[in-house]
This record gives C-alpha cells, structure tokens and sequence, in this order.
C-alpha cells in the first residue's frame, strides 16, 4: 500500500501549503529515510524518518489551521463564498471548522482534523473562552454587563455567565463566552433591546490573531497546539 504524498505530508504537519513545501522539497532540503527527494508527489512510506534542513520532523497525526476569517465568506462547504477557498494549498478534506462565524463577521477561525478536540472546544463543559470585539447600535450599560454575567434567557435555557467590558465608547464593547450558541452574540444582545452592527472573533482558548491579516491562514505552532491540548485535557 503506499504512503501519503511527501507534499501533502509536509502540509499536514504544519510547513506550509502545499505550493510552499513543493518548494521546500524541489530545494533539496527534505529527507526521507536519509535520501533527498526532490519530487513534492513522492510516497512516503509509514513510519518512514523525515528530516527538514537537517533536522528531524515529528510526525503529528493531525493539522490545525488558523483563519482570519474576513467578512463575506460563510463557514460552509456547501454555499459560496465559503472559507474553504482561503485554505487553498491545505489539505481540506478532512478538517472541519472548530464553531462558526456568521457570514458578515470576522476574525479567528480554527479548523482541525482532529474530532475529539473539536468536540471539547465547542462544548460547554469544558469552558473555553471565546472572546469578540463588538460595536453596537446603543451605547451598552453597566445594566447590559450585569444581565450577561447572570445569563440571558435563548430559547428558553440561561446562557452561561459572560463577560461584558465597556471601554470608554461603550459602542465598542469586548464580550467574551463560555459557549457557542447559534447566533448567540447578536441573540444576545437583541434580547437587551441592542443591535450589533459589527462583529470579529479575537481569540478562543488560547490562541490570538496576532499579526496575521484578513484573509491569511497559517498552522498552529507546536506550542500553540500543546496550550490548545491542555485547556481541554487532552494530551498532545
């Protein structure tokens, strides 16, 4: 049976897109088993070593990707323009989108091909925060921030305490979440009689933005993933 394609491979393990570590390999700076090989499509045997400029790469058995979702893409394979079209030079088949963001929103976009961690990011219990720049129609109240640490009433259960901080325009407010309900930040603040007119995800867990701009997408570094993994009680 043969293995997976090198550029592939590569891909998945966080060097780059595909037409990035096509480079790398035709560059003469990978190894496999000791030998260079300079073709990307090359088959690379299971449990075969890999050396990167010298040095020996770790095979990680899954991909994290992280997105700066801009506006007008919607978290979907289905409808257009969909965000898979920014993970051009990623192996796409497998990872899934870690939550979504509505189409008019931005901001950071995880996607992961491993499920178990998806599952613990997303789900309640485990209390990851996700945190949103938001700017609203009203000016928000010491009252609005009060009614969001007690919860608000969705669909006829109490959300999870959140965290509202007013800066000194309180048209711009930083909310961060313990869940990840449907449309739940603009439900939330339709529930106060508010409107919010722009939306963009800062963070989730432990990860950040940083310097990445709109539109760019990158790999989770080794240290990145191993604070994901631990906030969620999974070993790396």
């Amino acid at each position: 049976m043969r293995g997976e394609r090198l550029d592939r491979l590569l891909a998945r393990l966080g060097l780059g897109s595909r037409k990035e570590v096509g480079r790398l390999v035709r560059s003469g700076r990978v190894r496999v088993e000791g030998q260079v090989v300079l073709d990307p499509g090359f088959h690379v045997p299971e449990r075969a070593g890999l050396e990167v400029e010298g040095r020996p790469l770790a095979t990680r058995r899954h991909l994290h990707l992280l997105l700066h979702k801009p506006a007008g893409y919607v978290t979907s394979r289905k409808e257009g323009p969909s965000v898979y079209a920014l993970l051009q030079g990623f192996p796409t088949r497998d990872l899934s989108p870690v939550g979504r963001l509505d189409k008019d929103a931005e901001g950071l976009l995880l996607f992961t091909t491993h499920g178990e961690l998806l599952h613990r990011l997303t789900h309640p219990r485990h209390k990851v925060e996700k945190r949103y720049l938001v700017r609203l129609l009203h000016p928000a109240t010491e009252a609005d921030a009060r009614a969001f640490q007690e919860g608000i009433f969705l669909d006829g259960e109490r959300t999870l305490p959140a965290r509202l901080r007013l800066g000194e325009d309180p048209i711009w407010v930083e909310l961060t979440l313990l869940e990840g309900r449907f449309h739940q930040v603009k439900r939330m603040f339709r529930a106060r009689g508010n409107r919010v007119l722009y939306l963009k995800r800062l963070g989730l867990g432990p990860l950040t933005l940083g310097d990445l701009p709109p539109g760019g997408v990158r790999p989770l570094t080794p240290e990145e993933e191993g604070a994901l993994y631990l906030a969620v009680g999974l070993a790396p």
